[in-house]
């Protein structure tokens, strides 16, 4: 069995782990693969550093990855720069994600020592005392993609490193300078060599890997076809698995009150990073007495979004992470507009040089079109017109992903019911489904299980440990005679 990762397809003779400048089309460095023959010492090297991690105190670990955010704050924009070539984010969100993998960083830092203290229980029977210790269970494989590369790294690392794990790295084909850079990071922070290590994998070789015995779990953030090969590839090998999929997160908008406030948060949340974004507003449902004024507005708000060079403080539209990734895109658009769905805004390759897609606005899609039941990743909004807050609920619900979604409305008791309603790992109400280093991150059906970030991350791959104590029990001595 192979694992396809999330990221923009090639072929088989063209395959390589490869820094492609998205804007100028322009390869600016390659690097070979991890031969299979090296695997079983990479391992050997992450498990070897495991055994001497998970010894030092958490407030050594700790200390380690607080070191490794203080170092991130100092690189900041050479980092920056980096993901801009090799994924074509704007440099201003670049920034942003950076900015984010500090605080979860100094998160766990600061609250993992607390977060792994152990929980006592009064035993029913017997006496004595039982207590839940959190332990580490040994090397795990993350598998990460491009759209956010440092940040999809930290959010696994953090936790895992505080807890005592350690992590063998296969990011993604497209950024691999951001996976040497984090790896020389968590070194520079002090970590020991193979605490965190950067592997140029194989897709074929995955399997090696998660089979062998030293390997305790794997994590993986990515497209549904590469979760659901990882999922059985874990499951062959009784190992634990984490999967943070795709989404086609929905953005109810349940009246017309505040309609610049919702339109600029519509907004937001569909073009984020240039739209490439599992929890992005995909899916735009707004009732009847708000839609003409909300698709309006859209309409302007898209408009003002020109392709650039992400490197520019100006530019408003990044291109995507690949020429293929935009011909991918552009493919969904077409699909839906040749089965009759209206162009409000965009609909078409731009004529500029790079992977663009023009910020895209459609209305009038239905269930025979790829657009209503596939994850649009780009610049491209899908906005359907519904009754009521029931209908609304209805359309939400009706779709094979369960990641986030938003609520915007005036009435807070309403905006409320209808999040309660909702099939997803996150709601979010009056605001798009963001992240923050406290909040759990996650979703249901085909977006995955398991949750990073928060405390919860600290557990997913911990040995949560029962010691119980029963007091020994006194016999009288045997009488002399």
């Amino acid at each position: 069995m192979t694992v396809t990762q999330n990221a923009p397809a090639t072929t088989s003779a063209s395959r390589r782990y490869a820094t492609v400048n998205p804007f100028t089309g322009e390869t600016e460095k390659e690097f070979p693969f991890t031969e299979t023959s090296e695997i079983d010492g990479i391992i050997g090297k992450a498990h070897s550093a495991y055994q001497e991690w998970r010894d030092r105190s958490v407030e050594e670990r700790a200390a380690v990855v607080q070191k490794a955010a203080e170092l991130l704050d100092e690189r900041i924009m050479d980092f920056a720069a980096l993901i801009t070539k090799e994924m074509g984010k704007r440099r201003d969100e670049a920034v942003g994600e950076l900015f984010l993998c500090s605080m979860i960083l100094k998160y766990y830092a600061g609250n993992g020592p607390k977060f792994l203290e152990p929980t006592s229980i009064e035993p029913m029977m017997g006496g004595g005392e039982a207590v839940i210790e959190t332990r580490p269970v040994g090397v795990l494989l993350a598998i990460e993609p491009w759209n956010f590369p440092f940040y999809q790294v930290v959010r696994v690392a953090g936790p895992n490193l505080v807890l005592g794990n350690t992590v063998i790295l296969k990011h993604s084909e497209i950024t691999p300078q951001c996976a040497v850079a984090i790896e020389q990071l968590f070194r520079d922070a002090g970590a020991p060599e193979g605490a965190l290590i950067n592997t140029f994998l194989k897709i074929e070789d995955v399997e090696q890997v998660i089979a062998d015995p030293r390997i305790q779990g794997v994590t993986l953030t990515g497209s549904e076809r590469a979760g659901s090969s990882v999922a059985a590839l874990a499951g062959k090998h009784l190992k634990k698995s984490v999967l943070e999929l795709g989404g086609s997160d929905p953005f109810i908008v349940l009246d017309g009150e505040n309609l610049e406030a919702t339109v600029k948060a519509a907004t937001a949340g569909r073009m984020g990073n240039t739209g490439q974004a599992c929890t992005a507003s995909k899916r735009l449902i707004v009732t009847e007495d708000a839609y003409e004024p909300f698709v309006e507005g859209l309409k302007q708000a898209f408009g003002i979004f020109a392709p650039g060079d992400p490197a520019d403080p100006a530019t408003s539209l990044a291109p995507l992470s690949s020429e293929k990734a935009a011909q991918d895109l552009q493919a969904q658009i077409q699909d839906a507009i040749d089965k009759g769905a209206t162009v409000v805004a965009g609909g078409q390759r731009p004529e500029h040089a790079g992977a663009f897609v023009s910020a895209t606005i459609l209305t009038d899609v239905t269930p025979d079109m790829r657009a209503y039941r596939e994850e649009l990743f780009g610049p491209a909004a899908v906005v359907y017109k519904v009754k009521d807050a029931a209908e609304a609920v209805a359309l939400a619900n009706d779709s094979d992903f369960g990641l986030g979604a938003t609520v915007m409305g005036s009435n807070p008791e309403q905006a409320r019911s209808v999040a309660e309603q909702l099939e997803a790992g996150m709601v979010w109400i009056n605001q798009p489904t963001g992240s923050s280093p406290e909040l759990p991150f996650g979703g249901i059906k085909r977006s995955g299980y398991g949750r990073e970030l928060s405390e919860l991350a600290m557990f997913e791959f911990a040995n949560r440990r029962l010691l119980r104590t029963v007091p020994v029990k006194k016999t009288d001595k045997p009488q002399a005679g």
